[in-house]
């Protein structure tokens, strides 16, 4: 059962743990190149510079980006420009991929319909944190189902090395230890109000662990308090042997 929990994550009383998580960076030169997927409607592939005009008709959508931390449409193409600088091929910080972000493409006309993947491997919990989003038109469709069940798989298929990680301790309820390392887990984090989604993620397997309440980071001028629900999830990683890609 997931706990009720008025406080933010905070980052001062996080705790340090050992856990199995995918080796950093996650893609580069000497590692392997970022894969494509297709499934029965999508192409779930990196992100190019070419990406740019249709990124920017996804993130002018008032429905989509009111459930973004930003709240609102991109005001112009270089704002999209510069966020689409961090989900390209080879984007570091420190050595540490930024994000494994993916364009998401429908397959029978070629045109970019969503983004979405690990957005940021160190989250407000401390775990990867996936996201994503989807044109309004796409919506009501299971196409946001869809690609999470094989993003999921494209995650799992990762190389993992043993590492630690501040995390922050609720999310540690109930993950029992594997070899004397924490389960490696996945979170998102939604608004209450979002059913939609949270409704695809249980349906691919993510549980509810935390609802907690926060400023609403939409609205800049003012506090408003926001109730937010983090679910997780526990990579089942692919084992020496098995076949990289299950998708």
């Amino acid at each position: 059962m997931a706990s009720v929990d008025d406080a933010p994550p905070n980052r001062d009383n996080f705790v340090l743990v050992k856990s199995i998580l995918p080796r950093q960076p996650l893609f580069g030169a000497d590692k392997e190149p970022r894969p494509v997927v297709v499934t029965e409607r999508l192409i779930i592939r990196p992100f190019s510079a070419d990406d740019l005009a249709g990124l920017y008709a996804l993130r002018t959508q008032p429905e989509v980006m009111i459930w973004t931390l930003v709240g609102s449409i991109d005001p112009d193409l270089a704002t999209t420009e510069a966020k689409l600088k961090t989900c390209l091929p080879g984007a570091y910080a420190g050595g540490i991929s930024e994000s494994f972000n993916n364009a998401i493409i429908w397959r029978e006309t070629g045109e970019l319909i969503g983004s979405g993947g690990v957005h940021n491997l160190r989250s407000s919990f401390g775990w990867p944190e996936l996201g994503y989003m989807f044109k309004k038109e796409f919506w009501g469709k299971g196409v946001a189902t869809e690609f999470v069940r094989a993003f999921l798989r494209m995650w799992e298929a990762l190389p993992r090395v043993e590492a630690e990680i501040k995390v922050d301790a609720r999310s540690l309820a109930g993950a029992e230890l594997e070899g004397g390392n924490v389960r490696e887990q996945l979170i998102a984090v939604t608004a209450d109000e979002n059913h939609g989604s949270q409704g695809v993620l249980r349906k691919c397997g993510f549980e509810l662990i935390i609802a907690w309440k926060d400023n609403d980071s939409r609205i800049v001028d003012r506090l408003v308090p926001i109730s937010l629900s983090t679910f997780r999830y526990f990579p089942k990683p692919v084992q020496p042997g098995e076949q990289q890609n299950r998708a």
